[in-house]
């Protein structure tokens, strides 16, 4: 990761230069788009480590949702970076800029290699976790939107199409807000602490099949990070000693295992809850 965050700060700086001197809005939105990546990168590896620290009385869950903040800050980042360029984008369609083509084509060349190189480097732990995803996701975008800018730069270098400079930006834009939208929905999901892709009406069913359970009601379930699902409901039980309940709740935590849920909190009770919906506004009703 952190070889893929100097080979893009590298890429940045060489776009910056060749966007200013080119005249070309594709290098330099191109540019914009490696310093988030850069930036991204950067914060995600701290992330992780942080995301790697004990539990402690502060934060009892851990510090797994750093690496969730990060995520939703670079995709969040991304849509903001990508709605401006489009914007610049528009003005360049009013009013056409010459562009020194050649010099386009070979700054954005250097950029297409060494995006080459970071995409291959992360691409086998893509799958980790959201944030290197993330971070992966940054670099292959930064790929495609450097093999729009050589394209381009033939275009201008051969035939003076300075028109093309602006459409790469505006497509290299959308695709980035297309792709950063998966992203920042999912981390805004989890900071929201919205219930994870479970069957409540399923998993209600799975409890109440179980001997001695009379009801499952007022479900909760929430993402900690990315992989680790709690879930915590009330189950109207008999009558019964501890040592019986002990085995009950055992018995739902296992049938739960198979939902993907890794934490169960069981509130048993007999008689306590008027209101026995699986979603409720209070909790004794």
């Amino acid at each position: 990761m952190m070889l893929s965050f100097s080979l893009n700060l590298g890429i940045t700086l060489a776009e910056v230069i060749g966007g200013i001197i080119s005249g070309s809005l594709a290098l330099l939105s191109d540019s914009l788009h490696n310093f988030s990546d850069s930036m991204g990168i950067f914060a995600s590896y701290f992330a992780i480590k942080i995301g790697e620290r004990k539990k402690n009385e502060k934060f009892t869950f851990g510090y797994k949702r750093a690496e969730i903040l990060v995520a939703f800050a670079n995709s969040a980042v991304l849509v903001g970076v990508s709605l401006f360029l489009i914007f610049e984008a528009y003005k360049r369609f009013k009013s056409p800029e010459p562009i020194k083509g050649s010099l386009m084509l070979f700054v954005a060349l250097i950029g297409l290699f060494a995006n080459l190189a970071s995409v291959i480097l992360l691409h086998e732990h893509a799958h980790e976790s959201m944030n290197i995803r993330s971070a992966y996701l940054h670099l292959v975008s930064d790929s495609l939107s450097s093999i729009a800018v050589v394209l381009g730069g033939i275009a201008i270098t051969k035939w003076n199409v300075f028109w093309i400079d602006p459409l790469i930006t505006v497509l290299i834009s959308l695709y980035i807000l297309h792709e950063s939208y998966g992203i920042l929905k999912e981390s805004i999901e989890v900071l929201m602490e919205a219930a994870p892709n479970l069957d409540f009406q399923k998993i209600k069913e799975e409890i109440e099949s179980i001997p001695k359970v009379r009801n499952a009601h007022h479900f909760h379930a929430w993402r900690v990070g990315e992989n680790e699902i709690h879930f915590e409901c009330h189950v109207e039980t008999e009558d019964m000693l501890l040592s019986e309940a002990q085995k009950l709740i055992d018995a739902i935590a296992d049938k739960l295992k198979k939902f993907g849920i890794t934490h169960v909190t069981i509130q048993l009770e007999t008689g306590r809850c008027k209101e026995k919906s699986m979603i409720c506004n209070e909790e004794y009703s």
